[in-house]
């Protein structure tokens, strides 16, 4: 099965207010969704969980094979006019969501490219919607993206890449995929996520 739909992705002009972005809805397919929120990952409790050390099912782990693939980095070169070539990749998976999650930040110097795409059904709560940013200010937003199932969001990280949403708890399922600096940049957030992730098992709601 071909779970993205590349031609919406190519054909999704590529913003550039307040950062450069590209929010895509329906990029992995419809048909693909039941199975992937099948076998999304079970993770102990809100945060970011790398997705090795994870047990996602077969579908979600060929979903995974996908985004690796080269057609996909490719599209996402052509889009934002870079080469990742020889740029490692790293996964990350959130299940849940605190109050106290969705602080404004522009991602580390060591992330190139980051895309989420969300697995949650249709989206009422006005919380938790991502919002890119034109300040560190909640309210001075140019885009606000709804965590809905199939929605790819990809920006290029930089000084200006403010990101952050408003206060909301519950589940709230999305998959993180950065394209970084250098291989160690990978076992470095691997080793720093593990150490988070051993502490959140302790206490999951803390």
């Amino acid at each position: 099965m071909a779970f993205l739909d590349l031609d919406a992705f190519r054909a999704t002009p590529l913003e550039r207010d307040p950062f450069e972005f590209v929010v895509v809805p329906g990029f992995v397919r419809a048909a693909a969704l039941p199975d992937l929120q099948r076998d999304f990952p079970e993770v102990a409790g809100p945060g970011s969980f790398p997705l090795q050390g994870l047990a996602p099912g077969p579908a979600f782990r060929d979903f995974i094979d996908e985004l690796d693939g080269p057609r996909f980095m490719e599209a996402v070169e052509e889009k934002f006019a870079i080469d990742l070539s020889g740029r490692p990749t790293m996964f990350t998976v959130r299940g849940w969501c605190r109050r106290r999650d969705g602080r404004i930040h522009t991602d580390t110097e060591t992330k190139l490219i980051t895309v989420l795409i969300y697995m949650n059904p249709d989206w009422e709560d006005q919380g938790g919607r991502l919002r890119l940013l034109r300040s560190p200010r909640l309210d001075d937003y140019a885009a606000e993206v709804p965590p809905a199932a199939g929605t790819l969001l990809a920006f290029r990280r930089s000084e200006r890449s403010f990101h952050g949403h408003e206060p909301y708890e519950g589940r709230r399922r999305a998959l993180q995929m950065n394209w970084v600096t250098e291989p160690r940049v990978v076992e470095q957030e691997l080793a720093r996520h593990r150490l988070s992730a051993a502490i959140k098992r302790l206490n999951p709601f803390h």
